[in-house]
């Protein structure tokens, strides 16, 4: 008896699609893991998370950053950026300068230097550690793989 080729094809359809959503669901699950590593990262370093992310941006930006390079590069909010640095501040840990026109510059002080090196700095020679067992070819196809799930996946939300 001959198959049904309709019949065939739903079938691969579906199986396609139950492969594509178990793959998401792993995907989705190692990002909140990762997530969850990183808060543990700050939470042994006795450092908010918030705090931690705003200071590794600028750890990353040499020891000065505008504070719209935190807004962008950290994925948290404005309002929460605004509320982590400005307990920074009060701590004498960073200070912000008036920059051009409405930006402003965020700069650590001698103390938050210090501070650095004992959370941010250690968060970040970690991840160096793990991309130092990595080959290039490895790190680079990683880059371009997130490069490219970023772009295509901007593209989906903005149609929402």
């Amino acid at each position: 008896m001959k198959k049904d080729p309709s019949k065939e094809n739903t079938s691969e359809k579906n199986t396609s699609k139950n492969n594509a959503f178990e793959k998401l669901h792993r995907i989705n699950y190692l990002g909140a893991e990762m997530d969850a590593l990183y808060h543990r990262a700050s939470h042994k370093l006795g450092i908010s998370d918030s705090a931690m992310r705003a200071l590794y941006t600028v750890y990353d930006h040499q020891g000065t950053c505008l504070l719209s390079d935190i807004y962008k590069e950290s994925g948290i909010s404005k309002q929460t950026v605004n509320s982590a640095i400005r307990k920074l501040e009060n701590d004498d840990i960073l200070y912000l300068e008036q920059e051009t026109g409405r930006g402003k510059r965020v700069r650590l002080t001698d103390k938050g230097k210090s501070y650095v090196d004992q959370n941010a700095a250690r968060l970040y020679a970690a991840e160096c550690e793990v991309f130092a067992s990595w080959r290039e070819e490895e790190i680079d196809t990683y880059i371009r793989f997130m490069e490219t799930f970023n772009d295509m996946f901007r593209a989906q939300v903005e149609r929402m």
